[in-house]
């Protein structure tokens, strides 16, 4: 095994590992807020390992670049639901 492709195994895995630490977390943590503070933090940093990951791999400029869309895609959706996720369980708390 090659150390660029020992690189991407390595980034992949750290990748999953901050996935599932925050699946951990939205389990565990107390509130709404945090909650969604910590599962946006950590599934940005696992998507953006991941996708490090798989450029290493990547066997042409345009696969990297869909790789490089598809994580911006993801990136913008996950802020964007986190925030209206959020405002949502701060409107859902001042009703109580």
């Amino acid at each position: 095994m090659s150390p660029l492709q020992l690189l991407s195994v390595l980034l992949v895995v750290l990748g999953a590992c901050f996935f599932a630490v925050g699946a951990v977390a939205l389990v565990r943590f107390p509130d709404a807020l945090s909650r969604l503070h910590a599962v946006s933090k950590l599934a940005s940093a696992g998507m953006g390992l991941t996708v490090m990951g798989l450029l290493l791999r990547a066997s042409s400029v345009f696969l990297a670049l869909k790789l490089l869309f598809v994580w911006g895609l993801v990136w913008v959706a996950g802020a964007t639901g986190g925030q209206l996720a959020a405002r949502g369980a701060v409107r859902n708390e001042r009703r109580r």
